[in-house]
């Protein structure tokens, strides 16, 4: 399957922008549904083949934002799910943000891409874990805050270079801010994950780990608040936002 063909399947019903209102109701959620990004164009096709219609059968007022790490430096995910709220934030009162890997597919229409009242980790069972949690903290793959519970936590961490751990950080900030987790059901929660190899570039980050056991210190200074990137480039395509940017390099 090529992007034009799915652009030619799901455009009729889409804004440019990767923008979709319900014509016949009013949406629970103006959500913002924003993918870390580097040369996975493959996956992403799939991604917007199958997410598009899930969103829409969930009813949600929503707009998809590619954000494109530029350059070959080391992969920083975290940051640029900081970058993807920043910039939707410019086009739309958004209220709701789902990070989402570019990956991961559900596989249960009932797993809500939508915002809760306790910051909501989606992607609880993936078959590359046998459809389990890996561990009882797991928060990685695809998770969704409100704009309020988001800005409380001071969004993602920037430091975090590399592969592993800046979910962890996410987990410790929501407990820190004495919120909790909500997660569907083991079968609601269940997500393909498109097979590939590691990406070069984002292997295993040597420092993320022990930046764990600071994270109490570090979440006020580290996140939304102290975020710097320089947008190089902006597509607007019927199926998404696809922003390119630089995030620089670790210090």
């Amino acid at each position: 399957m090529t992007l034009e063909t799915v652009r030619n399947e799901l455009s009729p019903v889409l804004q440019v922008g990767g923008r979709y209102t319900p014509p016949d109701c009013n949406s629970l959620h103006k959500v913002a549904i924003i993918i870390p990004f580097r040369n996975r164009h493959s996956h992403l096709i799939h991604w917007l083949r199958y997410l598009h219609p899930i969103l829409q059968r969930q009813q949600l007022d929503y707009g998809v934002y590619v954000i494109n790490q530029g350059g070959d430096g080391t992969f920083n995910r975290a940051k640029l799910l900081n970058v993807g709220v920043v910039e939707a934030l410019k086009e739309d009162y958004y209220s709701c943000f789902v990070f989402s890997d570019v990956d991961l597919i559900p596989m249960d229409d009932r797993n809500s891409y939508g915002c809760f009242s306790k910051p909501r980790h989606l992607a609880v069972a993936m078959d590359k874990f046998n459809f389990q949690m890996p561990y009882h903290t797991f928060f990685g793959g695809v998770a969704s805050f409100s704009k309020k519970q988001y800005m409380a936590i001071n969004g993602f961490p920037n430091n975090y270079w590399g592969w592993g751990a800046e979910d962890d950080d996410m987990h410790q900030r929501v407990l820190l801010r004495n919120m909790a987790v909500s997660r569907p059901s083991l079968v609601i929660g269940r997500y393909k994950m498109i097979k590939h190899d590691r990406d070069v570039h984002n292997e295993p980050g040597h420092r993320n780990a022990a930046m764990l056991s600071r994270t109490k210190w570090t979440m006020d200074a580290d996140g939304i608040n102290s975020l710097a990137y320089n947008v190089t480039n902006v597509e607007k395509d019927k199926l998404y936002t696809f922003i390119t940017v630089d995030v620089g390099h670790p210090k």
